[in-house]
């Protein structure tokens, strides 16, 4: 059953608009809720589609902006974890590489799309050199044969077609004419296999548009400050609307807490104990950084997956770029800004360096972009003992859902790439509480998100073959049109359709279309001039201006959907500006406590220093 106005259309009540935000608010203040969700990172949002489809009322409160934490800070790849099956984790491969092909194939093909990645064999000389090169090309030839095992398997599972191409072995002559800027002398071949690429953000932005769409309230910019409780059982959530500083409670059967690295806040409120006591979860927080440098700095056609000391390092192409991360160290200070150092961006440069045959540096470097992952350490110290300064590579990347007390339901660790089945997870704790699965007898149905598109989704694909008769008809470069697909799918034209005179380049940001920047205020739920910046288009990272000289044009274009005058536009460009420099001080500074320190000079759009709450 889905909880929408009949005579409302699916994608019409999809759209995250400010008319919506109101009456969602509205909603909050009078409604009792099946399942309220706090947190709109990926697992919230994909737990508000898979309750909405199920027929649960959905109410989903975040306090800065969707994907605004680790949702939007990743590697941008939807994959297996390769490396996982070295670690024996045969279970999460597997698990993953289902979800990605239902990514690939079914739920969202405009958003997520094939890259090869290329296996490096390192070179040895010699005779014993040619015995090792035999060995290790068996070897890494073995694991992603495994990979592409998994992969299949889980294909016949759900009768999905391929997702993924195969993978093939290179000779050192094709690997480095597939990757020229690999220095020839350091390889003796290449293994290349795929894996999924997505924008993480705008995945995370049509999760909850889908939510919308089957009737979820989704409020942004709305922070949870207080659990409400009747005796030992919660009862809802005390909210504080960050736009207008109003407090109100949220009503709800059940509350699911999705808030990654900020887990222990929430379960530090439960009887006074101390966060680790009443949860049964141990959350570490570790930093991964990221650097963005211009397709012309490396040469390639494919991306590179390298062995570091501590984890691994990926070289993945972007658009018109490279993304090279990531780091794996903890981090145990500001949860809402970690700062990259200069430490952090020299490890980086020295591990890719090591590969290519002309090294870049700080001056190729377009954007940098931290962020925390949610490590779930339980499981790990059940193997072996942690010090505080282990590599956090170690921890486990499982999931787990709990129930501290009844009507709470925390959700911790896992990987973006499963975020189905974390939320299909903690929904099934849901329906078990609000009467139990109907395949069990109950009155909630079973999950049904493996079969259900995403919004976009549907009707992509004949829109990409036509493509190029499109582009002519609505009288666009066939480039622009591509562009529209791969982020929108098939509303894309609801983006062109806003204003034609909208339909030109943002300033300082030629790949993106002004109409972008006010579908994101229209339509995806955007309230902040950053917002927009890092999140629904990537301008922050992908400029070598970090979005500073397209702010003021952003933000007109921003502020005639959001009704801003004069003032406000300048001061949504000042506390951009100020976001920016601060970040860029920040990687001046040696260590993560002086970088931290830096990126906290700039304040928080959303004055969170004056606020004292869970999340």
């Amino acid at each position: 059953m889905v909880r929408r106005e009949p005579s409302t259309s699916r994608f019409e009540a999809s759209r995250l608009s400010p008319a919506r935000r109101a009456s969602d608010v509205a909603r909050l203040r009078r409604e009792r809720f099946d399942v309220l969700i706090i947190g709109g990172g990926v697992t919230g949002a994909g737990a508000a589609v898979d309750a909405a489809s199920r027929g649960l009322s959905v109410a989903l409160v975040e306090a800065r902006d969707l994907a605004s934490g680790t949702s939007s800070r990743s590697s941008k790849l939807i994959h297996g974890g390769l490396r996982y099956l070295e670690q024996f984790e045969f279970g999460l491969v597997a698990e993953a590489l289902q979800e990605r092909g239902l990514l690939a194939s079914r739920l969202a093909p405009h958003l997520v799309r094939p890259v090869p990645i290329l296996v490096p064999l390192p070179s040895h000389r010699g005779f014993s050199g040619l015995a090792q090169r035999a060995w290790q090309r068996a070897y890494y030839g073995t694991g992603v044969g495994l990979y592409d095992a998994f992969a299949a398997t889980a294909r016949l599972r759900r009768s999905a077609p391929r997702g993924m191409p195969l993978h093939r072995h290179l000779s050192r002559t094709e690997t480095h004419r597939r990757f020229p800027s690999l220095r020839e002398d350091a390889i003796s071949g290449a293994i290349q296999y795929y894996d999924g690429q997505v924008d993480d953000a705008r995945l995370v932005a049509t999760l909850a548009r889908t939510a919308a769409s089957l009737g979820a309230a989704i409020v942004p910019s709305a922070r949870a400050v207080g659990l409400l409780r009747d005796a030992r059982e919660v009862t809802g959530v005390t909210v504080r609307d960050l736009e207008t500083r109003e407090e109100f409670e949220v009503h709800a059967r059940t509350v699911v807490a999705a808030t990654g690295v900020w887990m222990d806040d929430i379960a530090g409120m439960l009887s006074g104990a101390g966060p680790r006591e009443s949860s049964g979860l141990q959350v570490r927080a570790s930093k991964g950084v990221h650097l963005v440098v211009p397709r012309s700095a490396i040469t390639g056609e494919a991306g590179l997956i390298l062995r570091t000391p501590t984890s691994v390092l990926f070289v993945i192409p972007w658009g018109g770029h490279w993304i090279i991360g990531t780091t794996d160290t903890d981090w145990t200070l500001d949860r809402g800004h970690p700062a990259a150092s200069a430490t952090d961006i020299s490890y980086l440069l020295g591990q890719v360096n090591a590969v290519l045959d002309r090294p870049i540096g700080t001056a190729d470097i377009e954007g940098v972009y931290a962020g925390l992952r949610p490590l779930l350490s339980r499981e790990a110290r059940q193997r072996q003992p942690h010090s505080r300064d282990e590599q956090t590579s170690a921890l486990s990347r499982t999931h787990a859902v709990v129930e501290p007390m009844l009507g709470l339901m925390l959700i911790a660790g896992g990987k973006y790439t499963t975020y189905r089945v974390m939320a299909a997870d903690v929904i099934d704790r849901v329906a078990h509480r609000l009467g139990g699965l109907r395949r069990h007898g109950g009155l909630v149905p079973a999950s049904r998100t493996a079969d259900l598109p995403l919004l976009g989704a549907d009707g992509y694909h004949p829109l990409w073959t036509n493509r190029a008769d499109l582009a002519r008809r609505h009288g666009i470069p066939v480039g622009v049109l591509e562009h529209l697909l791969e982020r929108y799918g098939s509303l894309a034209f609801e983006v062109l359709d806003i204003d034609p005179s909208l339909r030109r380049p943002i300033e300082g940001a030629p790949e993106y279309l002004a109409a972008e920047v006010a579908y994101a205020a229209l339509a995806e739920g955007a309230l902040h001039l950053e917002d927009v910046l890092t999140r629904r288009t990537r301008i922050s990272f992908e400029t070598d201006h970090r979005g500073t000289a397209s702010a003021a044009d952003a933000s007109k274009v921003m502020g005639e959907v959001l009704g801003w005058d004069a003032a406000t536009r300048a001061r949504e460009v000042d506390h951009y500006l100020a976001r920016v420099a601060a970040e860029q001080e920040s990687q001046q500074m040696l260590d993560d406590l002086t970088a931290d320190a830096a990126r906290l000079g700039a304040p928080d759009v959303r004055g969170f220093q004056a606020d004292r709450a869970i999340v």
